[in-house]
């Protein structure tokens, strides 16, 4: 049986959640559903370019403590809660992706979040060596 490894990366704000920000299986890893609070479990409140900043970098954070990172991510689930941050979203999502090899993703527009103030969150499946 292939044992489940649970990912807390040093540093990152604890979500008071039951749930584990990511769990790796084999050479796959599942990463939460991510909202946008800092290392302090702040928020910046109604400031997108703000909030994803931040949900990518602590993507980031937990992809490196698993032992990867933004190249080897194959899927990625965003979740937006107003249409007009689509362009905003695509264009710092696309710099965590300077060699343009980027993974499937799909992008939906949700009615809300489990916080009033989570303006995105952001999950991904990657491959690890």
């Amino acid at each position: 049986m292939t044992p489940l490894e649970h990912i807390f990366p040093e540093g990152q704000f604890k979500v008071k959640a039951p749930l584990s920000p990511a769990v790796k299986v084999g050479n796959l890893l599942y990463v939460s559903g991510i909202p946008a609070y800092d290392a302090e479990g702040k928020l910046a409140v109604g400031d997108f370019p703000a909030q994803m900043k931040q949900v990518m970098e602590t993507i980031t954070g937990i992809l490196k403590t698993a032992g990867g990172d933004w190249s080897r991510v194959a899927k990625v689930n965003v979740l937006l809660t107003r249409r007009e941050d689509f362009e905003e979203m695509n264009r710092i999502y696309a710099s965590y992706f300077p060699d343009g090899n980027y993974p499937a993703r799909t992008t939906a527009i949700v009615y809300s979040l489990p916080r009033p103030n989570f303006l995105l969150e952001i999950e991904c499946v990657a491959v690890l060596s």
